[in-house]
């Protein structure tokens, strides 16, 4: 298999997977440089690399994050995340909330029985009604995808 296809896989499964590099280009590491088995796009391995380098090369924080593209505080981040979950830790974590947390069951129950009178209200006025009756602020997008999330899971 020619190497340029077998690559293209690997950057589409590291992306899929939360570990792609976003800045390969910033690795300067000589290993990376000139040892194929060391792949600038691959995040876990550069960021295991880095740790090592400190860890058992007992290369300095600031220069070894240097040569793999990153801040030194970044570096004790992905200490602390490899030091609680081991290589897991080191893939990409979606930064933000996981779920719709403000659009729970019982503020969506409410949506659905303020939709079944008349005139049925749109989700601006929706939005509003949620805001005086749980006293938190959604917005009129928010509502009408985590109806249509509820649509597609009945």
């Amino acid at each position: 298999m020619p190497s340029g296809i077998k690559q293209d896989g690997k950057q589409a499964a590291l992306r899929q997977n939360g570990a792609l590099n976003p800045h390969p280009q910033h690795v300067t590491d000589r290993l990376f440089q000139e040892n194929e088995f060391f792949d600038a796009r691959d995040l876990v391995q550069v960021k295991y690399e880095m740790l090592r380098r400190v860890r058992v090369e007992r290369v300095p924080v600031s220069q070894s994050a240097a040569a793999f593209g990153f801040s030194r505080p970044s570096y004790y981040q992905a200490q602390m995340a490899f030091e609680e979950e081991g290589l897991v830790g080191l893939i990409a974590q979606k930064r933000g909330p996981k779920q719709a947390h403000k659009l729970n069951t019982e503020v969506l129950d409410f949506v659905v029985q303020a939709q079944a009178v008349q005139p049925v209200p749109g989700f601006g006025e929706l939005a509003q009604m949620i805001e005086e009756r749980f006293g938190f602020p959604v917005h009129p997008r928010s509502i009408q995808r985590a109806l249509s999330r509820r649509k597609k899971n009945v």
